[in-house]
């Protein structure tokens, strides 16, 4: 499909749209949670400061000083009660304390239905992203039948094109089902 001069175009924009599925997919497994403090699990909260909703990390430093503790410090002190309210709103089941300077969050052990949970989370999210990169391959074959509809391509080129999107579809899945795997093996580790 790249080789077909008709085609070239829409194939860059359809392995460009698969990459970006792909990287929100990597994204969303750096944000869930395992049995390890990490800077990304905050990476969903956002703070009401200065008359708007902001991410997190725009309005304090993120660090995860060991695997049971993230500190984050704020750039501005008077944002502390905006900052640990929303990481309390923040459905993340953390309990953060404020000493005044510092928001300290204690990363409390996973339980196995917990575990269970994530993982249960973790397959739903792959799912979403299977069907975004299933919905790329389709607009790809719409654009390829349209271009032989108007005579822009021959037929054979049209099944190896098809065969090419099918192959680049499989590749991208593959690429999220083996980060799911590992993700998953990494959540249910004690």
């Amino acid at each position: 499909m790249a080789q077909v001069a008709a085609l070239k175009e829409t194939y860059t924009q359809l392995k460009s749209r698969m990459e970006k599925a792909v990287e929100d997919f990597r994204r969303e497994l750096a944000a869930t949670r395992t049995g390890r403090a990490s800077v990304n699990m905050l990476d969903p909260i956002h703070v009401e400061a200065y008359g708007s909703t902001m991410p997190l990390n725009q309005v304090a430093q993120i660090h995860a000083p060991d695997p049971q503790m993230i500190t984050v410090q704020p750039f501005d002190p008077s944002t502390l009660p905006a900052i640990e309210k929303a990481i309390r709103a923040g459905g993340l089941g953390l309990n953060p304390m404020n000493d005044g300077k510092i928001v300290r969050v204690p990363i409390p052990p996973l339980t196995g239905e917990r575990r269970k949970e994530l993982v249960k989370h973790l397959n739903k999210v792959l799912e979403e992203h299977r069907t975004a990169v299933r919905n790329i391959r389709r607009d790809g074959n719409d654009a390829i039948k349209k271009a032989l509809k108007d005579k822009k391509i021959t037929e054979d080129e049209e099944r190896g094109s098809l065969e090419q999107i099918q192959k680049l579809t499989d590749d991208e899945i593959k690429k999220m089902e083996e980060m799911a795997k590992a993700k998953e093996k990494e959540v249910m580790q004690v």
